[in-house]
């Protein structure tokens, strides 16, 4: 009740600045009482004025209403005489009979009755349960995501979870994954924009009492203003002048004599190809992003208009300039052209670490003749698309990335160039060694952008992962003796349904190609109309089945799945003559993996396809009943999943398709 002897109950506005030397009486209080931190300040005072508006209404319903709620004009009451004065008590029994406090007091009633989520977890706050989940869990995380912790919020003591709570929270998932960084705008959370209500200033939605945006370094964003506009173009236009200064200045030094050998450009780049090379020119402020194609030119002694070339760059031909307003790094001294849309077609010097070499240059021809439209492809068309070399991986890829969507937004741009948004598709070359067969799968526009808006995927984009695991992983290192792959296309529930003889014939050849030696495959299963992705690892040389299901169901919800695999291992034991007795001859072990569980309806495809690269990165044709330690968690974070995505952009741009 210190308090009150500051701050008098007729105060409605806990953020009036007349408060302020009050206020700092309140907190010298606390910090005398209490061993706490300055920076915690914010928090008691907030708790203070909550506390405030507590005591108001403890006084207003009782003392100043009878049972009915009717409005009672009771005196003062003489156990709180010391705290309050008979003026402040009169101010604030009349504040309260005013028809405007009536109105609002009935509308906050109404709202605090009927939560559109109601909190569930009692006393328990945001902090608590968080630790608990956390702790349960066994996770390394520090904190849960705003939208995971607003759901757990709003578990009943049954378990069970509202159909409108998981809604939303569905719906924060899709929003999470699907969000373009380079293209986001929204400066709500994302739990914010699920339930389509603003944000509030010094509060973060889901994170409990206390939680501002400053105490999780969140910095908020706010729409420029006409002025602030004003002033970036003035900057702008400050730095395109000191470019034209700096050029003069290097052109009134005067040039040197090109036959003198300390004047030839020594630049030459061992890490480039000699010679002449399609490339893509990069950027790295104000972001790391691509803004050109052309041609480096790497030679001992090349020269830019008879001039030596700036230390450090090279000489690139500017063929397409995706971003026609980007200031060059090296103003044109010919042509006076200080942006890349002004130098095409001609050679400017450009930093060797902002070039990236190895990829075909594309022009809108050369796409409509790769372009194959889905109603007229053929097999004879798909055999012309040539393969593109091995290249190395990374021993480890868990590593955060600097620009974690640098190639989705490489793929993006150079779709922007071609025909797939008019129907025609691309095609990925796939080698006899990785299903058993020869073919090109096709990937049209829909097949790209689940991959760039993070939608479900298609077999077309999990059978090219496994086209780049194959080449990144299993080639390199010599895994393509203990781990193969089965087609997806030919082994969905659909055909095992509709075809059980053509899947157990293809499955039963792959497998007896490989008698030899024990040999994992991989199995990713597509359950039909529902479109759910899951994982079948098979041994057949120890007859296991390694059954990995992000929903955490069970074979048993398949069963057709489970009759044609079994037919399948029996066949194969039967064909390498494998004499096993009667009562033994259903005993193929079936291990149900504890994998990382989804928490939406669209990430079983990416789930599915990390549990493979996870246990290739392993080397293991065993998967422990409850996963690997290495990569054990409860669910796979953001970052996890859009390392998946980056995988798969940067393999199609490397195979040159587009």
């Amino acid at each position: 009740m210190g308090m009150m002897n500051e701050v008098p109950i007729t105060c409605d506005n806990w953020r009036n600045k007349q408060l302020n030397e009050a206020k700092d009486k309140i907190w010298s209080e606390i910090k005398r009482c209490f061993d706490i931190e300055e920076n915690r300040r914010d928090h008691c005072l907030k708790l203070a004025g909550k506390l405030l508006r507590g005591f108001r209404t403890f006084l207003s319903t009782t003392f100043l209403r009878d049972t009915e709620g009717t409005f009672v004009d009771a005196e003062l009451p003489s156990k709180y005489a010391s705290l309050i004065s008979p003026k402040e008590w009169e101010t604030f029994k009349s504040k309260r009979k005013t028809q405007e406090f009536k109105s609002v007091s009935e509308t906050n009633r109404q709202r605090a009755s009927s939560p559109a989520y109601p909190y569930r977890k009692g006393r328990v706050g945001y902090g608590r349960l968080e630790q608990s989940i956390l702790t349960k869990e066994n996770s390394s995380e520090t904190s849960l995501p705003a939208h995971v912790l607003w759901k757990e919020a709003r578990v009943g003591k049954d378990g069970k979870i509202k159909e409108d709570v998981q809604q939303i929270f569905e719906k924060c998932e899709t929003l999470s994954q699907s969000i373009v960084p380079y293209e986001d705008t929204d400066c709500r959370s994302i739990l914010s924009r699920a339930l389509d209500v603003p944000e509030y200033s010094g509060r973060v939605r889901g994170k409990g009492f206390g939680i501002t945006q400053k105490s999780l370094n969140i910095k908020k964003q706010k729409t420029p203003s006409n002025k602030e506009l004003q002033q970036t173009l003035e900057a702008l236009k400050a730095e395109v002048l000191e470019l034209r200064k700096e050029r003069e200045r290097d052109r009134a030094a005067g040039f040197k004599d090109t036959s003198d050998k300390d004047s030839i450009n020594c630049n030459f780049q061992p890490t480039i190809p000699e010679g002449i090379s399609p490339c893509h020119l990069y950027l790295a402020r104000p972001t790391y992003r691509m803004v050109g194609k052309g041609k480096v030119h790497n030679n001992l002694g090349e020269l830019l208009h008879t001039k030596p070339l700036p230390t450090g760059s090279l000489k690139v031909s500017v063929d397409i300039a995706l971003e026609k307003d980007a200031l060059l790094p090296h103003p044109d001294d010919v042509s006076d052209a200080t942006l890349l849309g002004d130098a095409i077609g001609s050679f400017v010097a450009w930093p060797t670490d902002l070039i990236i070499v190895g990829y075909e240059t594309p022009t809108k021809s050369k796409a409509k003749d790769k372009g194959i439209a889905r109603e007229i492809e053929s097999v004879a068309s798909q055999k012309e698309i040539p393969v593109a070399k091995k290249t190395e991986i990374s021993k480890r890829t868990g590593a955060k990335k600097k620009n974690p969507s640098k190639y989705r937004a490489c793929l993006h741009t150079y779709l922007e160039t071609t025909d797939i948004s008019d129907g025609c598709v691309r095609l990925i070359p796939m080698d006899g060694a990785i299903f058993g067969f020869e073919y090109a799968e096709p990937l049209g526009k829909e097949d790209f952008d689940q991959i760039l808006y993070h939608t479900q995927l298609s077999v077309g984009v999990i059978n090219t992962y496994m086209r780049y695991l194959y080449d990144k992983l299993m080639g390199p290192r010599g895994l393509e003796q203990r781990f193969s792959f089965l087609n997806p296309m030919k082994t969905n529930l659909t055909e095992m349904i509709r075809k059980p003889d053509e899947v157990r014939t293809y499955v039963v050849e792959r497998f007896m190609a490989d008698t030899d030696r024990e040999k994992l495959f991989f199995l990713p299963f597509n359950t039909g109309d529902s479109g759910h992705w899951l994982l079948v690892a098979i041994n057949p040389f120890k007859e296991i089945v390694y059954y990995l299901d992000s929903l955490h169901n069970d074979w048993t919800t398949y069963p057709a799945m489970k009759t044609i695999v079994d037919t399948i291992i029996k066949t194969v034991r039967a064909q390498r003559k494998i004499q096993v007795p009667k009562r033994k001859a259903n005993n193929i072990t079936w291990n149900r993996v504890e994998c990382p569980r989804q928490r939406n309806n669209i990430d079983c495809g990416y789930y599915t396809l990390r549990f493979m690269k996870e246990t290739l990165l392993m080397d293991r044709t065993d998967i422990p009943s409850d996963y690997f330690d290495e990569y054990r968690c409860a669910y796979y974070s953001k970052d996890q999943l859009d390392e998946i995505k980056e995988e798969l952009c940067q393999f199609i741009i490397e195979l040159q398709v587009l």
